[in-house]
């Protein structure tokens, strides 16, 4: 589907990434299940490729009961053995764990008396970071080393810098459009 628009470089390569770049990516993000759903996807995502993730997607949306924290907190070794067995997703013990590790935190973050939103826009006062250049978008920036280290401080994991980059480019905290991309904000209405 070429409709001619200009965008950054990376989702040309098939109509999932760009459906994913022109909807999704770098939009700012506020919607605490799907901010859940995110952080959890991009841990998983580490060491692939994100069109694997996009893939795999609804099947993981199945496979932890559509990312709602709450229930993926309870899971016990019935729900680790199941997970470990669906081919739907990726079949890592360790990012599994992490998924279930990162609900109880984002739990315990809730009800400390914020939320994973405030959380997170607080790093940004609540503004996205705009790339400016045509340089190449860096794997992390201070920002992402910071966040990443407040995240670990309240327990949860698979959240390297590298990791939280990404992150925060899918839920828009920064907008790394290529300053060409029609997502670009200078192209904005």
């Amino acid at each position: 589907m070429d409709d001619g628009k200009p965008r950054c470089s990376w989702c040309e390569a098939s109509d999932l990434y760009r459906q994913y770049h022109d909807q999704e990516w770098g939009r700012p993000l506020h919607d605490e299940r799907r901010l859940f759903e995110m952080l959890v996807l991009e841990g998983a995502q580490a060491g692939l490729s994100w069109i694997t993730i996009l893939n795999k997607r609804e099947n993981y949306r199945r496979a932890f009961h559509r990312f709602d924290p709450g229930k993926i907190a309870r899971y016990g070794e019935r729900d680790r053995a199941r997970l470990l067995a669906d081919a739907g997703i990726v079949r890592n013990r360790l990012k599994i764990e992490a998924a279930i590790v990162n609900a109880r935190s984002y739990l315990a973050l809730c009800e400390s008396g914020t939320t994973l939103d405030a959380f997170l826009w607080d790093f940004v006062d609540g503004r996205p970071i705009v790339r400016r250049s045509r340089a190449k978008a860096p794997a992390r920036t201070q920002l992402s080393d910071a966040v990443s280290k407040a995240l670990s401080a309240r327990g949860f994991k698979f959240v390297g810098s590298t990791i939280v980059y990404a992150y925060l480019q899918a839920v828009g905290v920064v907008n790394d459009h290529a300053p060409g991309c029609w997502c670009h904000p200078r192209h904005q209405g």
